[in-house]
């Protein structure tokens, strides 16, 4: 994986949005879920990957063949933009 800063910090970003699919992230940067949590493991403090872990787990939204609502924007309006987050180790 070579990825920017600037790369790293939006798929962190995606991973908490609660209406971004795995799937959405696969598509724009061409990484599984297994690899989205290796990233997350190693770019996040323990606490706050161990926070997202039970967060990501078992919730619908995550995944496109389980949610029940309509298929929308990968990131949502409202949402802010996350740059140097200080959830990473950075």
């Amino acid at each position: 994986m070579n990825l920017t800063i600037n790369e790293i910090d939006r798929i962190i970003e995606m991973a908490w949005e609660d209406r971004t699919t795995f799937e959405a992230i696969r598509y724009q940067f061409k990484l599984d879920e297994q690899q989205v949590i290796e990233l997350m493991r190693k770019e996040m403090k323990p606490s706050s990957f161990r926070l997202w872990r039970k967060r990501v787990q078992g919730r619908k939204t995550k995944h496109e063949k389980l949610r029940v609502f309509e298929k929308g924007r990968f990131k949502c309006s409202r949402q802010k933009q996350i740059t140097h987050n200080n959830i990473s180790k950075r």
